[in-house]
Order: structure tokens, then C-alpha cells, then sequence
């Protein structure tokens, strides 16, 4: 299996504005999710068969030349991204999203964990105070939340996060292995075939009498008859669903999977999570902006926002003087 580079790039100041923009467009999911009529489990099942198959069209034919070891290595990691949004829904379903946000939130204390021991590093101080200080803020901005006390609901959380500090930390040894696009599809794949063997106990423990539903159906309740998009789906014989689906497997998974993948080339993982933290903040926002009537910001929003953006902003300050304190200590040596 050969290397795509032997030297990483360092990361320039239009790689954070990419990871900040598909971390909005992560954001914008939660829209889409109060739009689609189909449950969580499903909607993941179609995001990523329709974003494995388009990727697979996409994907040239010398990029998939690579082992076939390599091949069950990313179909694996696949499956475990499919388990953390199965956790993560069903976080979500047991206690409610707010919970749900706090127990993700600590993927970036996870990563500071995990990424030093795959990458035989020492695990830097600053970065799990940092992790800390991002549970602090998303704590205060949903505190009101906790008073439920689901504490089902923050462990599924919790190992939602730490799934996803896993796969991310995968990620970020694979990026230099094969191409952005080739690790997307075959993870999207990888992550179809963890739901799909999850779906029998999903549908006898999440579904109740209901069962499993993929029917794909005009959402009613913000599209009414006579509006402009309603008319206009009816009129090329799609569903609503049908084009939020797209959508949400075109351009919020196929798009910001593989950028995200083609970022690891020079953004730490430990960065990319800690940026991904601000995911329900964006989201907060873009729900006040569709959904007004539904969605408060009170002070403690702001207060948590301005913990969490403060948190991001500064680790690239952190970065920069543990570098320069390493190459002084170089020197000396």
C-alpha cells in the first residue's frame, strides 16, 4: 500500500474556513432532519447507500488500486461510523437531542486520548483541557436539558463520541493511504451494511408496532399545498423526502465526508473534532432562522457559544507555541 505523499502540508488559513463551512452545512442536517417524515435509523440507511453509489461513479478507475486489505479495513471503519450515528440517534430517540449534543460533545476529550495512543504520541495537556472547556460550554447552553436527568441517553451519547473521535482518528492515518473520495464511498458502504445488520434489532427495539418504515413521503406540515416547492417537487413526481434525502446524501455527506477526508492531510484530528463542536451551535442558530417560533436563545446560549468559540479559536494559538517551544527546545539540545 503506497503513501499519496511523504510529507504533510501544513494547513493554511482557507482550511479552517472549509472545515468551518462543512461543519454548517453538518448543521444544516438537523433542518433537514425536521423536514424528512422518515425516522432517524432510515434516513441514515439512504444517506449512505445514495452517497456510496453516486461515489462509486465518481471514483476513478486507478484509485481503486489498492489492497484488499485496505478494502475491509475501510468497509470496517465504515461500520463503525454507521454505529455512531446509530448511537447517536438513538441517544436522541431514548432521551432528546439536547443530551444527546452534550454526550457528543466529548469527541474532542476522547480524541485527545485516542489520537496520542494510534499515533504513539504523548498526549498533550492542552488539548484535554481544551475538551474540557467544550463539554463546560455546550453544558451551559443546554443545562436546562439535564434537569431530566436521562442518563441512558447521555451514555449512548457518550459512545457516540467516542466512536467518532475512533473513526476520525482511522481516518487521519488512511488519508495519506488513498484518495478522499475512494475512503468515502467505501466507508458509506461499510456504514449501509452495520445498519442494515442493525436494522432486525432496530425494528424490535426502536420501531415498536410500526416496524421499519423507508416509504418516502410529501412532508405536509412545512410545504403546503400551493407553495412553490411543494408544486414544484409534485411536478417532476419526486416527494419531499425524495429531495431532502438528496440533499442530505449529496450534499451533506458526499460533499463533507470526502473535503473532510482530504483535510485530515493537514489538519489534526484533535482540530477537526474540536472544531466539529461548534456543529450545535451552527445548528442552534440555522433552527432560529427556519423554525423561530420553535427554537429560544437565551443568555445561556450565548455565553456557552462564546466558551465553545473561544475554545476553537484559540488551539491553533496553543499549536503554535507548543511548536515553538519544541523547536527552542531543539535548539538547546
Amino acid at each position: 500500500m503506497n503513501k499519496l505523499a511523504t510529507t504533510t502540508p501544513s494547513a493554511s488559513i482557507l482550511d479552517y474556513f472549509k472545515l468551518h463551512f462543512i461543519v454548517i452545512i453538518w448543521g444544516f442536517t438537523a433542518i433537514l432532519g425536521k423536514w424528512l417524515t422518515i425516522p432517524a435509523v432510515e434516513t441514515v440507511l439512504y444517506r449512505t447507500i445514495i452517497a456510496a453509489v453516486v461515489l462509486a461513479f465518481v471514483v476513478k478507475r486507478n484509485e481503486w488500486q489498492i489492497s484488499t486489505k485496505f478494502i475491509f479495513q475501510l468497509l470496517f471503519t465504515g461500520m463503525i461510523v454507521g454505529a455512531h450515528w446509530i448511537t447517536f440517534f438513538a441517544a436522541a430517540k431514548v432521551a432528546n437531542v439536547s443530551i444527546c449534543l452534550i454526550g457528543l460533545s466529548t469527541a474532542s476529550l476522547w480524541t485527545a486520548f485516542i489520537e496520542p495512543i494510534f499515533n504513539k504520541k504523548k498526549i498533550k495537556l492542552y488539548e484535554v483541557a481544551l475538551g474540557l472547556v467544550i463539554i463546560f460550554g455546550l453544558y451551559i447552553i443546554m443545562r436546562a436539558d439535564l434537569e431530566s436527568n436521562m442518563m441512558l441517553g447521555l451514555v449512548l451519547g457518550v459512545i457516540s463520541a467516542v466512536l467518532a473521535a475512533l473513526f476520525s482518528t482511522i481516518n487521519g492515518k488512511f488519508t495519506h493511504l488513498a484518495e478522499p473520495n475512494t475512503i468515502t464511498v467505501l466507508e458509506m458502504s461499510g456504514a449501509a451494511i452495520g445498519i442494515i445488520l442493525f436494522l432486525p434489532f432496530y425494528s424490535t427495539y426502536f420501531t415498536g408496532v410500526e416496524g421499519i418504515d423507508m416509504v418516502l413521503k410529501n412532508n405536509t406540515v412545512y410545504f403546503k399545498e400551493g407553495e412553490w416547492f411543494f408544486d414544484f417537487v409534485n411536478s417532476i413526481y419526486l416527494t419531499t423526502d425524495a429531495v431532502m434525502i438528496f440533499i442530505l446524501a449529496i450534499v451533506c455527506t458526499v460533499y463533507t465526508y470526502s473535503v473532510s477526508i482530504e483535510l485530515l492531510r493537514r489538519l489534526t484530528v484533535f482540530m477537526t473534532n474540536l472544531t466539529i463542536n461548534l456543529e450545535p451551535v451552527y445548528g442552534i442558530i440555522l433552527a432560529a432562522i427556519f423554525f423561530n417560533e420553535h427554537e429560544k436563545m437565551d443568555s445561556n446560549f450565548y455565553i456557552g457559544a462564546i466558551i465553545i468559540l473561544s475554545s476553537v479559536l484559540s488551539y491553533p494559538v496553543f499549536n503554535y507555541v507548543n511548536k515553538r517551544m519544541k523547536k527552542r527546545k531543539q535548539k538547546l539540545v
